[in-house]
């Protein structure tokens, strides 16, 4: 016989799994200790540095930090999930793709793209999935890309993703202690079901 517990505490929630998610040609998974030198290799790309806000000079240290503690954190928090994005034909890291929670029931979507895997389609096929997850799965009403004035294949991704160019913002978006003007867009989940009809 057991005696009924007077903590009137209730358990804590458990943290939410992390979602892998598939397409036709990719896997996103959560990152994990095997991806940190493919991070490490693609982050050395000036174009990542410069239209991104990870660290510059990106150091093996980074990668970690951004696997080990910033990706299990954000899926722990169910606030910031984060994927590492790779072929299903050879496990190769392409990208990542990422979610920020922002106003309730919004989110801006983060991604990178390798540099060997450019013009493949792959971000556009990978953030459409990230995108068809957020706004049907788990209800988000609105997610919101931005990017640095300028980073044309960034917009690119978008457009073709579904997101409509709202604005530039300006002196909005920070990178390494710089303001600088940003472009934002927007993709809503009646978006998502006009594409269906």
């Amino acid at each position: 016989m057991t005696t009924p517990s007077t903590d009137p505490t209730p358990p804590a929630d458990p943290a939410p799994a992390p979602v892998v998610l598939e397409t036709e040609r990719l896997l996103l998974r959560p990152p994990v200790a095997a991806d940190i030198d493919a991070v490490f290799a693609a982050c050395q790309d000036p174009d990542i540095q410069r239209w991104t806000v990870v660290p510059s000079p990106y150091t093996r240290a980074d990668a970690v930090f951004f696997v080990e503690r910033l990706a299990v954190e954000g899926w722990r928090e169910a606030r910031n999930p984060v994927w590492c994005v790779v072929e299903k034909a050879t496990g190769t890291l392409v990208g990542t793709q990422g979610l920020s929670a922002r106003r309730p029931g919004s989110a801006e979507v983060g991604f990178w793209a390798t540099a060997a895997s450019r013009g493949r389609g792959y971000a556009v096929e990978a953030l459409r999935e990230v995108c068809r997850w957020a706004l049907q799965e788990q209800g988000l009403r609105r997610l919101e890309w931005v990017a640095y004035v300028g980073n044309e294949p960034s917009l690119a991704v978008a457009r073709k993703a579904g997101f409509t160019l709202e604005g530039t913002l300006r002196s909005f978006g920070e990178r390494r202690g710089e303001f600088l003007d940003a472009w934002m867009g927007s993709l809503l989940a009646t978006d998502l079901e006009q594409q269906r009809d």
